[in-house]
């Protein structure tokens, strides 16, 4: 009976994860299969969104697979997340806020023996949301006529992952992914009272593998210690593409073509370190290389260059013996730049972020349930060279569940 709650309370939230996307508008996800999403679970967005060598009892985190063997015996996590972001876009001449809301994420990760874990769970991994309109001269004829582009979709994740600990101190682990979705664009032109519809639809489809350690020192300059890295291997996302053409209301061509462009994956590696300076104080730092200047995707207007990921984050708890149930709570800061993989017309695309966050919990006892709440204030792109510039705001609550496992309830 309680297997097939979780799996009916699966099937709702996944559901409302694949409808639940806003009509966000970001220019630079017309590249590729749009922007990624980097959704980090529990309270790791307000630590500068790190977490590779981040291990805790208490929440997923599902940056690095081989964290998984910190979860207690006898335990259930599960969490789910949402997010807002309100964002500010200009180029020199104007400006255009948007507001965003989106289901973020949803997993479940539970022990199957004294040294395997497991988690799943459904994340978003890219999102396409845009709109341009277009004006051109009408060729061999006077006037200029109009066309609306109009992007969306996204690629979606599943994942699979395992954590094996094969010493007290060492821990590996491997995420099994895949990667599912499709990404339209519609074009209306118009030329007085005519118009004309054509719509391209790419579908995507690829399976991912993630692998990760943990390496965990008793003191490191007088500070427990936990070493991390993770490596995502290279992988192609199969495509197959879909066009309509309408007009007057009427289709006038389709076509259907199994053999679209694919579209590559680079090699991602990452390392990381997370010291517990003393009883009250937690600091994370990251580091990730996405080598995406060896897949050819490059062209005239825009070129792909290796990203760098630089994350710090701090998480500080007050006493635990004091009563108040603020000294309960958990206070995060964190910043973080990332370098982008996009350069157009020589400019990079890149991205500075700085982050706050709470962790609520939900009782008195060691082990509890939590809310976490992250606020982001960041920056990405420039007004350069006729680019735009994006200033965002988002805030962020995580839900993440503790329960219990598999114990049989004690009779006297």
């Amino acid at each position: 009976m309680k297997t097939k709650s979780l799996s009916l309370i699966l099937f709702f939230f996944i559901n409302l994860f694949m409808h639940a996307q806003s009509d966000f508008s970001s220019p630079y996800s017309i590249y590729g299969i749009g922007q990624e999403n980097l959704n980090f679970f529990g309270g790791l967005t307000a630590m500068g969104n790190t977490g590779i060598a981040y291990k805790s009892q208490y929440t997923i985190n599902q940056t690095n697979p081989a964290s998984l063997t910190s979860i207690p015996e006898n335990s259930f996590l599960y969490e789910v997340g949402f997010n807002n972001t309100l964002s500010n876009k200009r180029d020199k001449y104007t400006s255009q806020q948007d507001y965003d809301f989106n289901f973020t994420h949803l997993a479940m990760a539970f022990p199957v023996n004294n040294y395997w874990r497991m988690s799943l769970g459904v994340v978003p991994y890219s999102k396409v949301s845009y709109q341009i309109d277009i004006v051109q001269p009408i060729e061999g004829g006077t006037g200029n006529y109009l066309t609306n582009v109009i992007g969306s979709g996204g690629i979606n994740k599943i994942f699979l992952g395992h954590g094996f600990k094969l010493k007290n101190n060492f821990s590996v682990g491997v995420e099994i992914d895949g990667l599912f979705g499709s990404i339209s664009q519609e074009q209306w032109i118009l030329l007085g009272t005519n118009s004309a519809y054509l719509n391209d639809k790419n579908v995507y489809f690829s399976l991912g593998l993630n692998a990760g350690i943990q390496y965990s020192l008793n003191s490191l300059m007088g500070a427990k210690t936990t070493l991390g890295a993770t490596v995502s291997l290279p992988t192609t996302l199969r495509a197959a593409e879909a066009s309509i053409g309408a007009k007057a209301n009427a289709i006038i061509s389709t076509e259907f073509n199994q053999n679209a462009d694919d579209f590559d994956l680079p090699l991602k590696f990452g390392v990381g370190i997370s010291s517990q300076i003393n009883k009250n104080i937690l600091l994370n730092v990251d580091y990730r290389k996405n080598y995406w200047a060896s897949i050819n995707h490059s062209n005239n207007a825009s070129t792909y260059r290796d990203q760098s990921i630089y994350g710090i984050g701090i998480e500080f708890k007050p006493s635990s013996k004091l009563t108040s149930y603020w000294n309960k709570v958990k206070y995060r800061a964190g910043a973080n730049y990332d370098s982008g993989y996009l350069n157009i017309s020589n400019q990079n695309i890149n991205t500075y972020s700085f982050s706050l966050g709470l962790g609520f919990p939900t009782s008195n006892n060691r082990l509890s349930s939590t809310i976490n709440l992250n606020y982001s204030y960041g920056k990405q792109g420039t007004t350069n060279s006729g680019l735009i510039q994006e200033n965002f705001h988002k805030l962020s609550i995580n839900f993440s569940f503790l329960g219990s496992w598999f114990q049989k309830p004690k009779i006297f």
